[in-house]
């Protein structure tokens, strides 16, 4: 695996685990979470695509976000079902919310910024 490869992965397991602990403790905005999980599909698209171009990454991020988000729209039975399960309610959501789509765009957004100077910067540079 290589380096670059490996601090997308890092950083994946990274905001899952403050992304969950930000759902644990009360006196964090729940759109903390939602920003988190953005970023969160951020990293695993770079981790996967790692030398596309970052528009394409952004493109592909921020799509699947918002397919998430307009799924919750549709109320099958089978889909309720599965939306509240712990991993369901995680990764499908719960409700349909127009502000969660800007809390998408600011968490790819912020993966960008720290993708162009940070990591891949830092990275280029241990080489």
């Amino acid at each position: 695996m290589s380096k670059l490869r490996l601090t997308y992965f890092i950083l994946t397991i990274a905001t899952i685990i403050t992304g969950l602990l930000s759902r644990h403790f009360k006196f964090i905005p729940l759109f903390i979470g939602d920003i988190l999980w953005a970023l969160m599909v951020y990293f695993i698209v770079r981790f996967l695509f790692i030398y596309k171009p970052s528009k394409s990454i952004i493109i592909a991020s921020l799509l699947f976000c918002y397919a998430i988000e307009f799924s919750q729209l549709y109320k099958a039975p089978w889909i309720n079902e599965l939306r509240h399960t712990i991993f369901g309610k995680l990764v499908l959501g719960a409700g349909f919310l127009w502000s969660d789509l800007l809390c998408y765009t600011v968490g790819v957004g912020i993966g960008v910024l720290l993708d162009l100077y940070a990591i891949r910067k830092k990275t280029q540079t241990s080489f």
